[in-house]
């Protein structure tokens, strides 16, 4: 067996990087810049603005609306979630937490993404699941579904 052959067990077993196959930064395939504006956003800021985006959903059914316990009313902050997201992703292309991390859900154009993806987007996102499941272009699945991803402003 060749040297600069990968072992047919690195391929499957640490995936096809520690293979010695280079796939490329995440966004290459997309045609986006591998930093800056525009590129494709990392896990860690995503995370971010969905943790603040989720407090401020928590506090409105907390202070403003139920004045109770969210888990007396566990579906009370996720409709709030889905309601600010909705329309603040549609309108501004963004979330509060989503502009606090300097990010945006961009179309796959670069533009602002349309009314009814963002509502397949936000739905898919509320189910959790599908934004779990991911690509290499860090896209997960609900911004497949809608054809969004979400980039660095």
């Amino acid at each position: 067996m060749s040297s600069k052959q990968p072992r047919w067990t690195q391929t499957w077993l640490g995936g096809v990087r520690s293979a010695g196959i280079d796939l490329g930064y995440p966004g290459e395939r997309l045609g986006l810049p591998q930093e800056g504006s525009g590129s494709v956003t990392g896990w860690g800021r995503r995370i971010v603005a969905l943790v603040i985006d989720w407090m401020i959903c928590t506090w409105v059914v907390v202070q403003l609306l139920l004045r109770t316990n969210p888990a007396e009313s566990p579906w009370a902050p996720v409709a709030v979630f889905a309601v600010q997201y909705l329309l603040l992703v549609a309108f501004m292309g963004q979330t509060f937490g989503h502009r606090l991390m300097g990010i945006r859900v961009a179309a796959m154009d670069g533009g602002s993404p349309r009314l009814l993806p963002v509502l397949v987007r936000t739905v898919l996102l509320c189910l959790a699941v599908p934004a779990l499941i991911w690509d290499r272009d860090h896209r997960g699945l609900h911004d497949r579904v809608s054809n969004t991803m979400v980039v660095r402003m």
